[in-house]
C-alpha cells in the first residue's frame, strides 16, 4: 500500500487536534497522538466562541474527565508468521532483520519507525510509545525460519525499528530468546540498541563474539542529561550507553557507537565529545545518521520542538532543508541517512577528521556466516557421512 503524500496544513491540524496535556503524558516523547495519514477522519480543535462571550461552559463528558489521567504503557501477545523481515536498500549494510517488539516505550520523539504504525491503524505519536506489541512466539519462529530447506545464512539486524532492549524486555525476555536460538544456530547478527540491558546477555554475546558472529553498536545521542530527558524520555541515560559500550568491550564484544541522529543546531556540536566518549569507553567502530522525518514525523518533531525549544525550531528546519534539498525530509537512497550541500558535508568532514584523530580503524568488521548449522532434533534423519 502506496503512502500518501502528507498534506502540511492537515497533519499539523491532525497534531494540534490530538495534543494532550503535559501532566497527562510525563516521561513520554511525542506531544500528541494524531491520527495516521491513512484514516479519513480525525479530531480538530477549533474555538466556537463561547469562552470569548463569557457563557458558562458546562462540564463535559466522563470521556473527556478519562483524558485528563496519566498515559499508561500496555503491552498486547501478538503471534507472528515469519520473524525475519527482509528488504532490498541499496545504502544499508544488511537485508534482513528481526525486531521481537513493535513500539518503542522509550519515547524517542525522533524515531524514524513511528510513521509505521500507520499501517496498523495506530498513531505514530503516543500510540507508538505506549501501546506495545510482543512477539510472543518470535524464538519458535525464527527457528523454523532458519531450518527452512535453501535458507543462506547472511548477517540479522537485530532492533532496526524498535529497540530490542526496551523496558519491557525485562520481562519478557524475547530478545534474550532469540540470542539463544542464533547462538545455537551460529547465525551472525547485529545488535542495535541504546539500553545498558544488553549487558544482561553478554554470556550470549561473548560466546558469538569468540566466533565473529556478532557486533554491537550502541545510539549515543547526547551527553547533555538534561537534553537526553527530553528528546528520549525512557531511555537509558548517556552515562549508562558508554557503560554498556565499556562492559561489552571489556567482554570481548565489538562494538560500534552511532551518533544518531545529528540534530542540526541541537546536538551537532557534540560529534567529537561523543567520539571521544565512546573511543574511551572502547568503541572500535562510529557511524552517525542525520534527522530523518518521514511522514508524520515531520509534524511531530516540530511540535516537540514548539513545546521544548520554541527559539530554536525555524534554524533547526532550515539547516535540516539545506541538507535534504529544500525539504524536511527527502528519502533518495545514498543521501536519506547522511543528506547532502554544505551542512551535510561539513557534517561528514567532521565526523572523519574526528574519526582518525581518536583513532578508530577504516574497516569494519564483518561477522562470518560459514558457520551456519541447523541443529539436529528429535526425527531428523542422520547423517550417512
Amino acid at each position: 500500500m502506496a503512502s500518501p503524500k502528507p498534506d502540511p496544513k492537515e497533519t499539523a491540524r491532525r497534531i494540534a487536534g490530538a495534543r494532550l496535556r503535559p501532566e497527562t503524558r510525563g516521561g513520554r516523547g511525542a506531544t500528541a497522538n494524531p491520527t495516521g495519514r491513512f484514516e479519513t477522519a480525525f479530531r480538530e480543535d477549533f474555538d466556537d466562541g463561547w469562552a470569548a462571550q463569557g457563557e458558562h461552559v458546562p462540564h463535559a463528558d466522563p470521556e473527556d474527565d478519562a483524558a485528563l489521567a496519566p498515559v499508561r504503557t500496555s503491552v498486547t501477545r501478538e503471534a507472528a508468521r515469519r520473524l525475519i523481515t527482509y528488504n532490498t536498500s541499496p545504502d544499508i549494510g544488511f537485508d534482513r532483520s528481526i525486531n521481537p517488539y513493535r513500539g518503542c516505550e522509550h519515547g524517542c520523539v525522533y524515531c524514524f519507525a513511528r510513521p509505521n504504525y500507520a499501517y496498523v491503524g495506530l498513531s505514530p505519536g503516543l500510540d507508538f510509545e505506549t501501546r506495545l506489541f510482543a512477539k510472543s512466539d518470535a524464538a519458535a519462529v525464527l527457528e523454523w525460519d532458519l531450518s527452512r530447506p535453501g535458507y543462506e545464512p547472511r548477517t540479522i539486524a537485530l532492533g532496526t525499528a524498535t529497540d530490542p532492549y526496551q523496558p519491557i524486555e525485562r520481562e519478557h525476555r524475547l530478545t534474550r530468546d532469540v540470542l539463544e536460538v542464533l547462538a545455537r544456530f551460529r547465525h551472525p547478527v547485529g545488535i542495535v540498541t541504546k539500553s545498558g540491558l544488553v549487558l544482561r546477555d553478554r554470556d550470549i554475546l561473548s560466546a558469538l563474539a569468540e566466533e565473529n558472529l556478532v557486533k554491537v553498536a550502541i545510539s549515543v545521542t547526547t551527553l547533555d542529561p538534561d537534553l537526553a530527558r527530553r528528546l528520549e524520555p525512557r531511555a537509558p541515560h548517556p552515562q549508562k550507553r558508554l557503560a554498556a559500550i565499556r562492559g561489552l568491550a571489556e567482554a570481548g564484544v565489538p562494538v560500534m557507537v552511532i551518533v544518531a541522529p545529528i540534530i542540526p543546531s541541537l546536538n551537532d556540536h557534540e560529534i567529537e565529545a561523543i567520539l571521544k566518549a565512546a573511543r574511551e569507553a572502547g568503541a572500535s567502530e562510529a557511524n552517525y545518521v542525520l534527522l530523518r522525518l518521514p511522514h508524520e514525523l515531520d509534524g511531530l518533531v516540530e511540535d516537540w520542538f514548539a513545546e521544548h525549544y520554541p527559539g530554536r525550531r525555524d534554524h533547526v528546519f532550515s539547516l535540516l532543508g539545506q541538507a535534504r534539498g529544500g525539504k524536511s525530509y527527502n528519502s533518495a537512497w545514498g543521501t536519506r541517512l547522511i543528506g547532502e550541500g554544505p551542512y551535510a558535508d561539513l557534517i561528514r568532514r567532521r565526523f572523519r577528521l574526528a574519526k582518525t584523530r581518536l583513532g578508530y580503524p577504516e574497516e569494519r568488521l564483518r561477522q562470518r556466516t560459514d558457520l551456519f548449522r541447523r541443529p539436529e532434533r528429535p526425527g531428523d534423519q542422520l547423517c550417512l557421512l
